[in-house]
């Protein structure tokens, strides 16, 4: 539940940490915000929002990643391939349910932990779920983002991705149904991440249109062909309680560090 503030400065921020990027949104996202992150594949959507738990768990706050296809160990190893070093992390994964608590319980206290949840692969082992019946898997998604909000103390979640939720529970009426989702990630006051897939022409931003709507944040990223390169760009279309630059900037990874560059322009390539 987002808390009032007396003071603007007051506001609570969870950076991007994205060099550039965050000078121009005051810092950061407001914390409990959902942000929603929108762009086509290859635009490196789940590795920003893993570089932003990555580096909260450095920093010492918990947090999950939550992966509905794509497994623990593709997604642990595309990000040791940009040089992400798990020595400096808590990485727990879970990949049985029944070894949430036990894997909770037993990770040290010393560092921030990072959890990913592999639904995948739970999928797989979970026989007596349908995925026919549309809130089955909504309902152990919410319940392992709870639990690990109270027991764990999570700050901050990705939801990977939308698209892939929509596929696993077919909604009925997506307005009353994604209304619920949002609110029930609001009132668990932790900052959240949801990454949605967008058609390659951005004529929209998510599958339903409500989400742009819901979310209190919007992130995009494209892929803008540029000579005969390919160039990544970022901007923030919405971000409320924020002072922000809607600028489009070059998005660039390097050295192990996200970069928005030249604000407005094509980059010097």
């Amino acid at each position: 539940m987002e808390r009032l503030v007396a003071d603007k400065h007051d506001i609570r921020r969870v950076r991007l940490y994205i060099n550039g990027l965050d000078e121009n949104i005051q810092g950061g996202v407001p914390e409990g915000h959902i942000v929603l992150v929108s762009g086509a594949a290859g635009t490196m959507k789940s590795s920003l929002t893993f570089n932003v738990l990555f580096h909260e768990a450095v920093n010492g706050n918990n947090s999950v990643y939550v992966s509905l296809e794509q497994s623990a160990e593709s997604l642990i190893n595309h990000m040791l391939n940009l040089d992400y070093d798990f020595s400096k992390i808590n990485l727990v994964v879970i990949k049985d349910l029944a070894e949430l608590s036990v894997k909770m319980q037993s990770a040290p206290k010393n560092k921030g932990t990072m959890f990913i949840v592999d639904i995948g692969t739970i999928r797989k082992e979970i026989r007596d779920i349908q995925t026919d019946n549309n809130k089955s898997w909504i309902n152990v998604i919410k319940n392992i983002v709870k639990k690990l909000s109270v027991d764990a103390g999570i700050r901050i979640m990705v939801l990977d991705s939308l698209s892939a939720l929509y596929v696993l529970s077919r909604f009925e009426n997506p307005r009353i149904e994604l209304f619920l989702i949002f609110e029930f990630l609001r009132d668990l006051s932790v900052t959240s991440f949801l990454i949605s897939e967008m058609p390659l022409d951005g004529s929209k931003f998510s599958e339903y249109e409500i989400e742009d709507f819901l979310a209190d944040s919007i992130i995009v990223i494209k892929l803008t062909p540029f000579r005969r390169q390919v160039v990544r760009e970022i901007s923030v279309v919405k971000m409320r309680t924020t002072a922000c630059n809607n600028d489009i900037f070059s998005l660039e990874f390097k050295n192990g560090q996200f970069y928005a560059l030249y604000g407005g322009q094509n980059p010097l390539l």
